[in-house]
C-alpha cells in the first residue's frame, strides 16, 4: 500500500476576536488546522441585524458551514475535486438555516450575517465569500484582496467608470457601503465561489477578517505585515489588535481575522529582519510589535 503523500506546505494559523466598542459580539469565527496535514479552513461570519438576532445568524452560518467542510474533510483529495460544489452548497445550506430559524422566530426577522470561508490545500487557496468580509493576501510586502467586495460601493464605481454616473454624484452618494449580497434566508445576490486556486507561496500571508479589521486602512496593515511578518502567527494577530485599540475609535466594530503563515517544508520558518524597516516603522509609530 503506497504511503501518503507528505504536504509540500504547512500553516501557523492564529484566530482574534474583539468585541470592540459594540453592545454585543455578532462576528463568529472558527478555524480548523491540523498540525502537519497540510490542510485547513476557515470559517467567518460578520453577523446583521443588532436586537434583531445578528449574533444568532453569525453563529448559524459558522456552524453550518465548519460542520460541512469538516465532514468532507476526512478525503481532502475528494474534497478538492469537487471544492466548488462543497463550498457552495455549504453556503446555500447556512443561508436555508437562517431562513427557516427567522420564519419561526419572528423577533429574528431581518437577520442576516456575512461569510468568509477560505480553504488551504497544500499551495493552494479556495473560498467562498458572501458580503463584505475582507481575504487579504500579503506578499513580497504587498498587501491585496482576493475577494469580491458585495457592498455598493463596488457597483457604483463600476458605473463611474462606464461614464453612467458622475463623480461628484457617487461621492456623495448615500449608500456607499450598503451591502449587496448576504446570507438572510432569501435569494442570494452575489457568490464568490473561487474553484479554481490560487497559489500560494513560501513566506505568503493569508489574513480572513470580518470588516472590523478595516478600521486600519490597507496601507497601515501592509506596514505592520512588512515590519512584522518574520514573526509568528499569533504575534503578527495580537501587533493588529493593538494597532486597532491605539485608534481608541468609540464607534469600533466588532472585529474578528484569522492570520496563516504559509511555510514550506525544509525552507527556513522566519526570513531575516530589516533592520532599517524596523527603525523606520519604529520612528514613525513610536513603539513596535
Amino acid at each position: 500500500m503506497p504511503k501518503p503523500r507528505l504536504p509540500e506546505f504547512l500553516y501557523d494559523a492564529a484566530m482574534v476576536i474583539d468585541q470592540g466598542r459594540r453592545a454585543r459580539q455578532e462576528d463568529a469565527i472558527v478555524s480548523d488546522f491540523p498540525t502537519g496535514n497540510g490542510f485547513g479552513f476557515v470559517v467567518l461570519a460578520d453577523g446583521m441585524g443588532g436586537h434583531a438576532g445578528g449574533d444568532v445568524a453569525s453563529k448559524i452560518v459558522v456552524t453550518e458551514v465548519f460542520s460541512e467542510l469538516k465532514m468532507q474533510s476526512g478525503d481532502p483529495e475528494v474534497l478538492e475535486q469537487r471544492i466548488g460544489d462543497i463550498l457552495g452548497y455549504a453556503a446555500l445550506s447556512a443561508n436555508e438555516c437562517i431562513g427557516l430559524y427567522s420564519s419561526r422566530s419572528p423577533e429574528h426577522e431581518g437577520m442576516g450575517a456575512t461569510l468568509l470561508a477560505p480553504v488551504l490545500m497544500d499551495d493552494r487557496l479556495y473560498w467562498v465569500s458572501i458580503g463584505d468580509s475582507p481575504l487579504y493576501l500579503f506578499r513580497d510586502g504587498t498587501l491585496s484582496r482576493l475577494n469580491a467586495d458585495h457592498v455598493l460601493v463596488s457597483q457604483i464605481d463600476f458605473m463611474v467608470n462606464s461614464g453612467l454616473m458622475g463623480r461628484e454624484e457617487a461621492v456623495n452618494h448615500p449608500d456607499q457601503h450598503c451591502l449587496t449580497s448576504v446570507l438572510a434566508g432569501r435569494d442570494i445576490a452575489q457568490i464568490d465561489c473561487r474553484a479554481t486556486p490560487v497559489r500560494l507561496a513560501h513566506g505568503d500571508i493569508v489574513i480572513a477578517a470580518s470588516d472590523g479589521l478595516q478600521s486600519l486602512s490597507e496601507p497601515r496593515i501592509e506596514a505592520l505585515l512588512r515590519f512584522a511578518g518574520n514573526q509568528s502567527a499569533e504575534r503578527i494577530a495580537d501587533g493588529l489588535l493593538r494597532d486597532i485599540a491605539r485608534l481608541d475609535d468609540p464607534w469600533q466594530d466588532n472585529v474578528s481575522f484569522c492570520v496563516i503563515k504559509v511555510q514550506k517544508q525544509g525552507e527556513p520558518a522566519q526570513p531575516a529582519e530589516d533592520p532599517v524597516l524596523r527603525r523606520k516603522f519604529k520612528a514613525r509609530n513610536g513603539s513596535g510589535t
